[in-house]
């Protein structure tokens, strides 16, 4: 079994071999939503590369007190080193390579695909490592093991022993996805989560990468819709800064139009047209994050909204 998989190739089934977030790209890349193309290093990949150090890793998570939070960062940092320590064999960096290459050897994002993730039931979201802008063979080979590794972050580790899932059962898979240089991005979820009105859509978006939006770190414009798009309320964020690539690097910067809203009565309406599609495709209300490069929208996550 080869260690990639390509989008084309996987599909909401498949988060035994993608993680939660891969088989959902998967899922709606083959579905029609536009999605940045990509592969996954597979679970299976993984499992592959830390073969002969798995046991060891266990027997220092065996009898962890995760409430001891000292103990919690020192077994998380020691089981971490152990996975970055591992050597890739030359088959496995041949194929992400390989992929890579085939991608088009632009920029990428690097990101964690846990197999417990993005469960209807679970939220695993943000427990694992995620790289932006990722260019070059050797720098993704490098994120690729960084992701590997971060399956033992303290966050991680404390949320799968509070949540009962056995350390040995879960794996993680790793997206590397075409990099979208956004201007506008943020999250969209296809109920209102606050009051949990389903005929209402919330929209949040922000200048620059999605990744301030998401972690919470800016206060964005805030769009309420109906599921037709229409437009019920605006609440321009104080955007006071964005994170945007600038030569290659991720760089955050003030902003000198933050006041100014983010997103125009056609992209509200494109995008809510999108979450309808997305939600009924699931069957489920959907958690959702979106970027905009120019004129073209993109949807580069979609995870089953957990606190319905």
């Amino acid at each position: 079994m080869g260690s990639e998989k390509w989008f084309s190739e996987i599909g909401k089934d498949d988060v035994a071999v993608a993680g939660g977030k891969g088989a959902s790209l998967g899922e709606m890349s083959q579905a029609g939503i536009p999605v940045p193309d990509g592969f996954v290093v597979t679970a299976q990949a993984y499992e592959e590369f830390v073969a002969s150090v798995n046991s060891e890793i266990m027997k220092k998570l065996d009898g962890l007190d995760v409430e001891n939070t000292e103990q919690l960062d020192k077994v998380a940092r020691e089981c971490q080193q152990i996975v970055s320590s591992c050597s890739m064999d030359n088959d496995m960096k041949k194929e992400i390579s390989e992929a890579y290459v085939s991608l088009g050897k632009g920029y990428v994002a690097v990101r964690s695909s846990a197999t417990a993730e993005d469960l209807p039931e679970a939220s695993f979201a943000g427990q694992q490592s995620t790289f932006l802008n990722v260019k070059g063979k050797k720098d993704v080979i490098e994120s690729v093991v960084e992701c590997f590794a971060s399956l033992f972050t303290p966050r991680a580790i404390y949320y799968r022993e509070k949540n009962n899932f056995k350390h040995k059962d879960v794996l993680i898979a790793v997206v590397v996805q075409q990099m979208i240089d956004s201007k506008k991005a943020g999250v969209l979820f296809t109920v209102n989560p606050v009051t949990k009105n389903k005929e209402e859509m919330i929209i949040e978006g922000s200048f620059g990468l999605g990744e301030l939006v998401v972690a919470g770190q800016i206060t964005p414009d805030t769009y309420t819709v109906d599921r037709g798009g229409n437009v019920k309320d605006i609440s321009i964020g104080s955007k006071k800064k964005g994170l945007f690539r600038i030569k290659g690097k991720n760089v955050e910067k003030e902003l000198e139009n933050s006041d100014e809203q983010v997103l125009d009565e056609g992209e509200i309406k494109a995008l809510s047209e999108l979450g309808v599609k997305i939600e009924e495709h699931y069957g489920s209300p959907q958690d959702i994050e979106w970027c905009i490069e120019g004129k073209e929208l993109f949807i580069v996550q979609s995870r089953p909204i957990t606190t319905l």
